[in-house]
């Protein structure tokens, strides 16, 4: 009987840190992911490698940056995912929910695919598509609550993205997708050990939970945004905060001057969302042991990125402040992964390729930039990261600059802009909210220039790194051409 793990990778949508109770925000409400969290292991400094969905996650599933792997925004091609290697492996492979592939549908080494996409994707720049929520709520005679419908509303120019889930619950497309997960966990009658992918929506926005969800947050003592004379930023992201005041996305309409209840209305939504996935991760758990797999399955609980939610007057992603970039992750595997452990490391989000892969008993391919995790869990660490890196570019909303790369190293954090002389330089020792900008202060001239530099050498060395990934391709391609020939 093959007795390697099943592996759950829960991944949802635009998750900030501060959004589990037991990692020290007492505000949440999140009795399901405490559990795991005690249980299991936590990294306390995930970073992604680029902050906004398809970037981030063609990222995770490769095992490569963007730049490597060419995906800097939502409509370009995904080249690899690693998931195929646990297909030939002799893994299920199945993906239940968002992916946010290109082409959405396609395999990229899954068995099964039951695709949700985006929560809001009434916009007439995005392609059409009709997903398996677009179905079932079409099925049930309702409607899809989206910028097009909120629009209608007399509140929508103020509510900040902040909605009541007015349809019937089991079709919030968190519960959608956590119910779906829990179906398959019910429903399939193989016995290989299987890879199964939930994407949860939220709390991406619309920031829309159930009103039984909201009633949970209210009269909380919630976290106020970090707020100060955004003027001082650099250009680049003065035009994404006016892009943002001048034009809605995912039916947030930012405001420029937000009063403190309506700041709060958007974080009780917000948190009350990732409440609700709570829930849902709570139930996938409890389907596990039903199905009596639960001693010998690996759960992985993270994000793609962050959310802003007006810190620093910004709206959503698409900029490097902690609140985009470092996210909630953990792992559960208890006899294998040490209960409460707390990893303080630097890690990167695509690091879970390699280490799935690992778990799996799957070769890693030597050309992955990712490294496994299991060192630093078991305190092995081989080469710990000194540096932690992300970076975005191409993007239709973020207009200022043709590409944007942080790089953290110890406390210090750098963001680099490659057509602007302004920039970032934060010590998060004793400045974590990121509020004083060092780029321009002569006693920190040297360490700027030193990050500088590292940005250079990563750059480098990790074409190096990756010329075996760019011949895979390019022989996949040209396997693929004479394929074709031979067809004609």
């Amino acid at each position: 009987m093959d007795q390697r793990p099943n592996i759950v990778f829960i991944l949802t949508d635009q998750q900030r840190l501060d959004t589990i109770a037991a990692l020290g925000y007492d505000h949440m409400i999140t009795p399901n992911l405490d559990r795991l969290v005690s249980e299991g292991a936590v990294f306390r400094n995930m970073y992604v490698t680029a902050p906004s969905c398809a970037p981030s996650r063609a990222s995770l599933f490769s095992g490569t940056y963007p730049h490597t792997n060419g995906v800097f925004r939502n409509d370009e091609p995904w080249s690899y995912c690693w998931v195929s290697e646990l297909n030939k492996a002799g893994y299920r492979c199945v993906n239940v929910g968002k992916m946010h592939t290109m082409p959405i549908e396609g395999a990229f080494g899954f068995h099964e695919r039951h695709v949700v996409e985006n929560k809001d994707r009434d916009h007439p720049n995005l392609p059409f598509y009709l997903d398996n929520w677009d179905k079932a709520i079409h099925a049930r005679g309702a409607y899809k609550p989206s910028r097009v419908t909120y629009a209608e509303r007399p509140d929508y120019d103020d509510a900040l993205g902040a909605f009541v889930w007015d349809q019937d619950k089991d079709l919030h497309p968190d519960v959608f997708v956590g119910e779906m997960a829990c179906w398959w966990l019910e429903r399939y009658t193989g016995t290989e050990p299987f890879f199964l992918q939930v994407g949860l929506p939220g709390p991406h926005p619309p920031y829309d939970p159930t009103q039984d969800a909201l009633d949970l947050y209210a009269g909380r003592d919630l976290p106020k945004p970090i707020q100060y004379d955004y003027s001082i930023q650099p250009a680049p992201l003065r035009a994404l905060r006016k892009n943002h005041l001048e034009q809605g996305h995912d039916a947030v309409m930012h405001l420029n001057t937000p009063s403190d209840e309506q700041l709060r209305r958007q974080r009780a939504h917000y948190y009350a969302n990732v409440t609700m996935i709570d829930e849902q991760v709570g139930e996938i758990v409890s389907k596990l042991k039903a199905r009596g797999v639960l001693d010998n399955t690996v759960i992985i609980f993270t994000s793609d990125h962050g959310d802003c939610l007006n810190d620093h007057g910004h709206s959503q992603k698409w900029n490097m402040f902690e609140q985009s970039v470092h996210v909630p992750a953990l792992i559960w595997w208890p006899g294998h992964v040490p209960a409460g452990k707390e990893v303080w490391d630097l890690v990167a989000l695509f690091d879970f390729g390699p280490t799935i892969l690992e778990y799996a008993g799957v070769e890693v391919p030597e050309w992955m930039e990712a490294r496994s995790l299991s060192d630093v869990l078991t305190d092995n660490r081989q080469e710990p990261r000194e540096r932690v890196f992300a970076e975005h570019s191409n993007d239709p909303i973020l207009t200022g600059t043709d590409f944007m790369t942080m790089i953290r190293e110890g406390d210090w954090k750098l963001v680099h802009f490659v057509d602007c002389d302004e920039g970032q330089l934060f010590n998060l020792a004793c400045d974590p909210d990121e509020r004083d900008n060092l780029w321009n202060h002569p006693d920190h001239r040297v360490k700027k220039q030193a990050l500088i530099d590292q940005i250079l050498h990563w750059r480098i060395m990790s074409a190096h790194k990756t010329q075996g990934f760019t011949r895979m391709l390019a022989d996949s391609r040209q396997g693929a051409s004479v394929a074709a020939l031979k067809d004609s």
